[in-house]
């Protein structure tokens, strides 16, 4: 049977020397099908290793949350009549983490695949290694309600979530609404709430900082347009 492998890209541009291990530029160099959320990042991540793959030569199948399940299905299913491996890229970190890409690693389950996690950044474990709030006990929520009324009554009962389950609550944003989500989280939150703050984890201006609700209203940082993942306990 082929082998489908999950193919960590890195959270910050210029970082993968850092960030990735050598076997993630091996596989790449082996394989040439992939099913990718971004067309465009999945061409620069490929082209970047200079593994000196041919990337008009290579195979992208675009696999975002608007793709119709069918076009996936029969795409790794004519993969598998040719025997081929592929690859799966996420725009930014682990694909199937909070990511299309769990779309086809379950239809190649069903079909017998071998499925090969690589080690790669997460952005959402290296958040919580670095809040210093509760690892033993965590939750990932993805991204929250747009409508504010609906976001508000979400963080209210995270909040409430966090303190009855001594368990930390992760989430995210669309980065341009990271401001917009900040002001949510003060405006509705408890003050003695903790609140960790992780923006552009890996990047050279990466900061991660854990204060109570009091302690950022007292200090507002600017998180438009800057990848960040929030958590709360």
């Amino acid at each position: 049977m082929p082998t489908l492998y999950l193919i960590p890209t890195p959270l910050a541009e210029g970082t993968a020397p850092q960030v990735l291990p050598p076997t993630v530029t091996e596989v790449i160099a082996a394989t040439d099908a992939y099913f990718v959320e971004n067309l465009r990042s999945a061409r620069r991540f490929i082209t970047e290793l200079k593994t000196g793959r041919v990337i008009d030569e290579t195979t992208l199948h675009l696999l975002d949350k608007d793709t119709p399940q069918a076009d996936t299905r029969k795409q790794i299913q004519e993969l598998m009549e040719r025997k081929r491996n592929a690859g799966v890229l996420s725009e930014a970190g682990c694909p199937g983490v909070a990511d299309p890409g769990a779309v086809v690693v379950g239809m190649a389950h069903k079909l017998g695949w071998n499925v090969v996690p690589l080690i790669g950044p997460s952005s959402i474990l290296l958040a919580l290694m670095a809040s210093g709030l509760n690892g033993q006990s965590f939750l990932f929520h993805g991204y929250l309600p747009i409508d504010r009324h609906d976001r508000a009554r979400a963080l209210r009962y995270l909040e409430k979530e966090a303190q009855q389950r001594v368990q930390t609550q992760i989430f995210m944003e669309t980065p341009y609404r990271n401001n917009a989500l900040m002001a949510d989280i003060l405006a509705h939150c408890q003050p003695e709430t903790r609140l960790c703050v992780a923006c552009n984890i890996t990047a050279p201006d990466a900061f991660v900082q854990t204060r109570t609700v009091r302690e950022w209203k007292a200090k507002l940082p600017d998180l438009h347009k800057k990848p960040t993942v929030f958590l709360l306990l």
